[in-house]
């Protein structure tokens, strides 16, 4: 598996200002991927990537849609340079992108279904306030504890020394004050609009099973590794009926990291916007080659780096 290259796919909070205006200017491709989905949400998909407004881009109803448009625009140049993925995963809505690079997903079937989520759980985050934490070096029986005391969830289990739990606002306001109580050295809010992959996204997650069952998910035509299991996507099927426990599920990203260096694969490349992943990386292991592409200086760098 060493001349295989994973490619990695950043979820919502890897999003800036700009993001992917360099592969927009300088390929045709790229620019046909953004016209295209415009066309499918309504609006202008480039302009809200490489304008904003920062607070208009954030929302949720809005992000999901423009990072997945970046995320397939960076995998399109790498295509053209001659690099296909030997085998993927995506961090939560990153999932959706590496589908579609493992041909599962259709172009326009991934652009509506992004959007859809989006909005569902931005409509969700309204009716119950909630966010996200980033507790770090924390053994599972005080996340147990932790869990039990406060209310919160795991959302995602990042690598050995990053959790990130989930939660009512009340439940966040009250970890952050006694943190120190509770067993934890550091505790940090992050910039999140509602309480991810938990069980207060049911009801969104419940109305967009219907709309997964309209999607055609076909076969992955190379390894497909999910956030809800940690284990390679089966067939088409498998990939729909993982897809409708994802938005409450926890994401299991280090086991699903481990599950690819447990089989010999030892390159990986983060592809769409910033680095997140990256550092991921470094925590579980910092022994791999990793990179990323998401302009012309990291693309540039990551040719000449084979």
């Amino acid at each position: 598996m060493e001349d295989k290259w994973v490619f990695l796919f950043p979820g919502q909070g890897s999003q800036y200002v700009g993001m992917g205006r360099e592969f927009y200017d300088a390929y045709s491709e790229v620019r046909l991927l953004f016209e295209r989905a415009s066309d499918i949400v309504g609006f202008d998909v480039a302009g809200l990537c490489f304008e904003g407004p920062e607070d208009v881009l954030t929302l949720t109803s809005n992000v999901q849609v423009a990072i997945t448009v970046v995320n397939v625009a960076c995998l399109e140049v790498l295509k053209l340079h001659g690099v296909l993925p030997g085998a993927t995963a995506g961090h939560s809505l990153g999932e959706y992108s590496a589908l579609y690079a493992a041909g599962s997903l259709a172009f326009d079937d991934l652009v509506r279904l992004v959007y859809l989520r989006g909005r569902l759980m931005h409509e969700a985050s309204q009716e119950i306030k909630g966010g996200m934490v980033a507790v770090m070096n924390v053994s599972s029986d005080i996340l147990n504890k932790i869990c039990a005391e406060t209310g919160l969830e795991i959302a995602n289990l990042n690598s050995p020394d990053q959790t990130i739990l989930t939660g009512t606002e009340e439940a966040i306001k009250a970890i952050l004050k006694k943190h120190r109580e509770l067993g934890l050295k550091r505790c940090v809010r992050l910039k999140v609009s509602g309480p991810w992959h938990s069980r207060w996204m049911e009801k969104a997650e419940r109305i967009f099973r219907s709309s997964l069952d309209e999607v055609t998910f076909r076969d992955p035509q190379i390894t497909v590794v999910s956030n809800v299991d940690a284990l390679p996507t089966e067939n088409g099927n498998s990939a729909r009926e993982k897809l409708k426990k994802q938005i409450t599920s926890p994401v299991y990203w280090h086991r699903s990291m481990k599950w690819f260096l447990d089989n010999g694969y030892n390159n990986f490349v983060e592809v769409g916007p910033k680095k997140v992943l990256v550092g991921l990386m470094r925590r579980i292991d910092k022994s791999v080659n990793m990179a990323n592409v998401e302009d012309n200086n990291s693309l540039k760098a990551f040719l000449g780096s084979g």
